[in-house]
């Protein structure tokens, strides 16, 4: 009969080691990307609350052609200020 070595149960523990490995990953993975949507509409002039809908699956491919295409209230202000540069003071 074949007898197992001591050191076959911690196969379960490598296991659960690689699985709560991968699962930290994968929630810096989510904080960094959470962190990165966050910084974007807050600098396109946006809430920067609109970062957390990136969470939602729908959203999240919707929000990228908004930004790329939507007129940034930032931008929007930047125009403006320009204009009024340009307009001569009476």
């Amino acid at each position: 009969m074949y007898h197992y070595p001591q050191h076959a149960n911690a196969e379960p523990v490598l296991i659960a080691f690689a699985a709560l490995f991968v699962a930290l990953l994968v929630l810096i993975s989510l904080a960094l990307n959470l962190l990165i949507w966050c910084k974007l509409f807050s600098k396109a002039g946006y809430s920067w609350a609109l970062g957390l809908l990136m969470l939602l699956p729908i959203v999240s491919i919707i929000m990228p052609f908004f930004l790329a295409f939507a007129d940034w209230p930032i931008r929007r202000e930047l125009r403006l200020l320009k204009q009024r540069q340009e307009t001569p003071q009476a």
